[in-house]
């Protein structure tokens, strides 16, 4: 059975399928923050979805993490991923520079957790 969540016509925001939860990319409802600042308010959201979908981030598998400039923003970044993530269940991981949907947004996050 696959349960979906927060979904519209084009997409479902959380898949569950045989105990795996599929969270579509997370970036930030306020883009005039920098980096630090959106990377949080993402973590924030996910956070929120993990919560709805009986999760949490001890269970992460998987995030795959893209941000606007690399060069600028990876240490941004990693500062705030680094004081949230679980020390003791940490996720596998991708970071990778890419173009946004809008120019503002400087990082989009995809999970993947277990139930």
């Amino acid at each position: 059975m696959i349960i979906r969540k927060q979904k519209n016509e084009r997409m479902s925001r959380i898949v569950e399928h045989n105990g795996t939860i599929y969270f579509a990319g997370i970036v930030s409802d306020d883009k005039t923050l920098d980096i630090k600042g959106q990377t949080a308010r993402a973590i924030q959201m996910a956070e929120e979805r993990f919560a709805e979908a009986g999760t949490s981030k001890d269970n992460i598998l998987r995030a795959e993490i893209f941000v606007k400039d690399i060069y600028r923003d990876f240490a941004g970044l990693n500062e705030i991923w680094d004081a949230w993530v679980s020390k003791e269940n940490p996720p596998a991981r991708a970071c990778v520079e890419a173009n946004m949907a809008s120019t503002t947004t400087l990082v989009e996050i995809i999970f993947t957790a277990a139930k």
